[in-house]
């Protein structure tokens, strides 16, 4: 009797040791959509690299799915369950009359993250300088390229009359075309940007997130079914990007890098650090995953300048929720 005893107890006590060793397999799991591996995005990393998904019981597998288009599919479709992609996508989902359409609940970054790239080095750049020039733009209708229409526009310069535009280059190949063609700007993500000029292929000589204001470029997003059946784990969700966002902002660019090198491995070390540095000075990480309502309208006037905001009414509060930021933030 003893015997049987002492092996329930061993029994027992082994469970409780496997179940604590092994906690981690009753993590939530989200399947997170990102459109683009981009440093831009380096607080999302840093979500996964500091453990701050973990600390909220959620495991988080991450997917690159290449395009506003395929990202937005992914999640109507419940290939994923949380989208990281330009709050325009939401818009053009809206717009197609959708009853389940996507629900932007926590921004990531709020500026333009592209900068304006030369074959030549210009000191002296004027934007009179790109007239009648081979400018290689991003698709029409995302972001990257509508933002670019619209600096171009304040500047005195319309894109579609004043420059040799080209958008039939499809987003993954256009550094390759850059190097390969006979264009004279480009505009570019880092850490392309900075490796361009580290290479001497390319030389920065503005930035489009400056001159264009704050803007919900890229946010998390989901499904309205999936936030009224899933609110506490995208409350954690957005705690710890929220965690993320503040870890950013307080540490050094270098150690930054450093967290996040493993998405970027053929990626130099220097040079991520000083493309993660750009971004800071320019402000382009959000410090909090509240998505403002004045951000939202620069969104839409920028689209409208574009020729790309849908008719009818594209309200703020249908296509963003702030309550769940707001409770992250307040508690």
């Amino acid at each position: 009797m003893r015997k049987i005893t002492f092996l329930a107890i061993t029994s027992c006590v082994m469970l409780l040791i496997l179940s604590a060793c092994g906690g981690s397999s009753e993590n939530t799991t989200i399947k997170l959509g990102e459109v683009t591996r981009s440093l831009f995005y380096a607080p999302q990393y840093v979500a996964i690299e500091q453990g701050f998904f973990e600390e909220e019981g959620l495991e988080v597998e991450l997917q690159t799915t290449w395009g506003g288009d395929k990202t937005m599919t992914a999640l109507l479709s419940d290939g994923i369950d949380v989208a990281l992609v330009g709050s325009e996508t939401s818009i053009y989902v809206y717009a197609q009359d959708s009853n389940d359409y996507a629900v932007n609940f926590a921004q990531l970054t709020q500026t333009d993250g592209t900068f304006l790239v030369a074959k030549e080095e210009l000191p002296n750049f004027n934007w009179e300088d790109l007239k009648d020039k081979d400018f290689l733009g991003q698709r029409k209708g995302g972001m990257p390229q509508m933002v670019g229409e619209f600096v171009l526009k304040q500047n005195g310069i319309d894109p579609h009359s004043d420059l040799n535009l080209h958008q039939n280059i499809e987003y993954a190949n256009i550094p390759g075309a850059f190097l390969s063609g006979d264009y004279e700007y480009v505009q570019l993500f880092e850490p392309t940007a900075s490796v361009f000029e580290k290479e001497g292929n390319g030389h920065v000589i503005a930035s489009f997130g400056e001159e264009s204001g704050q803007v919900p470029y890229t946010a998390f997003m989901a499904k309205q079914s999936y936030l009224d059946e899933n609110k506490e784990n995208v409350e954690k969700f957005t705690r710890a990007i929220y965690k993320a966002q503040l870890w950013v902002e307080e540490t050094d660019s270098a150690e930054i890098a450093k967290s996040i090198q493993g998405y970027f491995e053929d990626v130099d070390l220097d040079i991520l650090t000083t493309s993660i540095e750009r971004y800071k000075n320019q402000d382009s990480f959000a410090t909090d995953p509240i998505l403002e309502k004045d951000e939202w309208n620069n969104l839409k006037a920028i689209m409208d300048e574009a020729g790309e905001l849908p008719n009818g009414d594209i309200t703020y509060e249908d296509l963003v929720n702030t309550e769940i930021a707001e409770d992250v933030i307040n508690n």
